[in-house]
């Protein structure tokens, strides 16, 4: 039965949407503890090696580049929702499997491999699942109501930035990380269940899939963006915005926390917050912040053409970059405390976290809107490896700074690679177009 007609304003009036949110909401509540809990657990079984944190990074980034082309082929020939819930399922037996393994083989070296067998594996399943979930909205909701879809998306993410991320840090103190992990497992079975109710036309392929149709359709999906010029500069945009941005938040902020903050003699609230829930402050705020921004696209009317003013909104996080670097040099050198850059990194964060939803949630309804739907997982895919493609080796070469040059040869590279991509959009004729 195809759920996409309904008579109510409201996108929650739609079973299978509500059936995806909630579903998405568990499962993004696992993933965000299993992320949390992994990048500081490497972090001290490794005696703070951020080689190694970044070399997971890099592993888990290539994998999910090589298996997202594969989803994007599967996403259009195959039930959406029989993929999501199938791999869902599959990623929380790999969680409970790999927790057990866990806990019979106690040495750190063990959790090292596990812990990378897991990335590797986990990612693969992440490939397929994310273009048939990205492409399954233009299928059961009204195309007038995908802004407001994926700004309820966006309200979901900022609530579990703001009480999934505590509750990681909370829980990451209180109990062994095995029972966590278990916990992850569980969430991802749970996210199965939601989904396997999603119901919609599907028609199904009478064509057998080969791996020379596959690579076919891996074809005709470049094909078809040859000929979207200005999707196509936008996804140039997007790769090194990504390529920038990623080892702020995978590999600086981890780092910092484990290595400033935790040394730190004394820190801003440090009588009932620890180091890791320093972490989730930053992520709170950035939540809050990106629930308003949410909230507000929500009851907004769609615009027509995105490109120009996500070009100045991406001006506008140039300067926030160039702040928060200068303000971590000037704790570096001595000048300011680190409680005062703590105020200054929050203060950024709850910026960052207004403008980020104004980039984001217009840009995936445009795609949403302007991509033939057949094609749409396969489109998704290749976006998405295009602006994920170079963040392994973002992630991978931030390790080796961080270990060798430190935080504030890091966070220069990035500003100032985040900023030429900013003006090339800016600049950019074919983007104003969309």
């Amino acid at each position: 039965m195809n759920e996409v007609v309904t008579k109510s304003k409201n996108v929650f009036a739609n079973r299978n949407f509500r059936l995806v949110f909630f579903g998405a909401l568990v499962s993004e509540l696992g993933a965000g503890l299993y992320s949390f809990a992994v990048s500081f657990y490497i972090l001290e079984i490794s005696n703070n090696n951020a080689f190694l944190q970044g070399m997971y990074l890099t592993l888990c980034g290539v994998v999910l580049l090589l298996f997202t082309p594969i989803g994007g082929v599967l996403g259009d020939r195959f039930n959406k929702a029989g993929i999501m819930f199938i791999c869902d399922y599959l990623r929380g037996l790999l969680v409970i499997a790999a927790t057990v393994l866990m806990i019979l083989f106690k040495s750190s070296d063990a959790h090292i491999v596990i812990l990378f067998a897991v990335g590797g594996l986990g990612n693969a399943i992440g490939g397929i699942f994310s273009p048939a979930a990205h492409a399954l909205f233009p299928h059961i909701v009204d195309e007038e109501k995908l802004q407001q879809a994926n700004s309820y998306v966006n309200i979901k993410s900022s609530l579990l930035g703001i009480f999934g991320v505590v509750l990681a840090g909370i829980m990451y103190g209180l109990m062994p990380v095995t029972t966590l992990f278990m916990i992850v497992g569980v969430c991802y079975v749970l996210s199965g269940v939601s989904e396997m109710f999603i119901r919609y036309e599907h028609r199904v392929s009478t064509e057998k899939l080969t791996i020379r149709l596959a690579l076919s359709d891996m074809k005709e999906g470049f094909v078809y963006l040859k000929h979207q010029k200005a999707i196509v500069a936008l996804m140039i945009a997007i790769l090194f915005v990504n390529f920038f941005i990623a080892p702020f938040y995978s590999n600086f902020l981890p780092y910092f926390i484990k290595t400033d903050v935790a040394a730190a003699k004394s820190y801003l609230f440090d009588s009932f917050l620890t180091p890791e829930l320093w972490s989730s402050v930053l992520s709170v705020v950035m939540g809050i912040s990106s629930l308003l921004a949410s909230a507000i696209l929500s009851a907004k009317k769609q615009d027509d053409k995105i490109g120009g003013k996500v070009a100045k909104l991406l001006c506008g996080n140039v300067g926030l970059m160039v702040l928060l670097t200068g303000s971590y040099r000037l704790f570096e050198t001595g000048v300011i405390s680190i409680s005062t850059f703590l105020v200054a990194l929050c203060t950024g964060g709850l910026i960052w976290g207004f403008l980020l939803p104004n980039i984001n949630i217009p840009i995936t309804t445009t795609f949403m809107r302007v991509v033939d739907r057949d094609k749409l997982s396969k489109v998704t895919s290749i976006t998405a490896v295009f602006s994920q493609g170079l963040i392994p080796i973002a992630t991978a070469l931030a390790g080796v700074i961080l270990q060798y040059f430190g935080s504030t040869v890091l966070l220069s590279f990035c500003t100032a690679g985040f900023a030429v991509t900013a003006l090339f959009l800016l600049f950019n004729r074919e983007t104003k177009k969309i």
